[in-house]
């Protein structure tokens, strides 16, 4: 007589190793489109990481490269920066001090641009006090943390009023950045739409031995809150 045990179908059911119908039928949906994908499964795994960071570069963080020397010395020419894309979304807004990569279409030149922002909707910015500092609603801002060395606040004086919805953006390395000052006289008055920004910049990743990642600084921690802010840009 056969005495080896034998699996009811209550058994096989309520084992925990065993694939019910639903993981069955996955199952067996993966590997039909397996067979038909030339190369089988190594390319559909290639296919969906491809898809995965193709989503990532898409709505989640994306790569940029530094092409200039107008954020120096914190971002040097041949950089790679991890900006973050959800930094602004969901009712968060720009901040001073965050180093932002935004599209320069219409406003700076048909590329994308990474500025600090030093206004936002409703600053008063004014260049620059009796110390050589900007001023922003009335606070000055000490800036020699991440100034380029030798750099002052500004070599061009302004006084601007920031609209609402709109940033004022200077590069760190005054004297070698085209900014929001370049640009007063221009469609916008030099000030960057915040639907424009594509992200923050909070990660420098290339080259590995300038692996940092980029803070906002406390130099605007004192600057008071902006007033309502009008439609006027720069007037001055």
């Amino acid at each position: 007589m056969d005495t080896e045990a034998q699996p009811t179908e209550r058994d096989r059911s309520s084992h925990p190793d065993s694939p019910g119908p639903e993981g069955r039928s996955r199952f067996a949906l993966v590997s039909r489109i397996a067979e038909w994908v030339p190369g089988g499964r190594i390319t559909l795994t290639l296919f969906v990481c491809l898809a995965f960071l193709l989503f990532l570069n898409a709505f989640v963080v994306q790569p940029f490269q530094i092409p200039s020397g107008s954020m120096e010395q914190g971002l040097r020419i041949g950089d790679r920066v991890l900006v973050n894309k959800l930094a602004y979304r969901f009712g968060a807004q720009p901040r001073r001090g965050d180093v932002i990569v935004f599209d320069g279409t219409g406003y700076f030149g048909d590329a994308d641009y990474v500025k600090r922002v030093v206004g936002v909707g409703g600053d008063h910015v004014v260049c620059c006090d009796r110390e050589g500092r900007i001023e922003v609603n009335g606070r000055a801002v000490d800036e020699s943390a991440f100034l380029y060395p030798g750099d002052s606040a500004s070599g061009v004086p302004f006084d601007v009023a920031v609209p609402a919805g709109h940033l004022f953006v200077l590069g760190d390395h005054r004297s070698d950045s085209s900014d929001s000052r370049d640009h007063l006289g221009s469609p916008g008055g030099g000030m960057i739409p915040v639907g424009d920004v594509i992200g923050r910049a909070d990660w420098i990743v290339w080259p590995y031995d300038h692996w940092t990642h980029l803070t906002r600084p406390s130099a605007y921690a004192r600057v008071p809150a902006a007033q309502q802010p009008t439609g006027a840009g720069a007037h001055g």
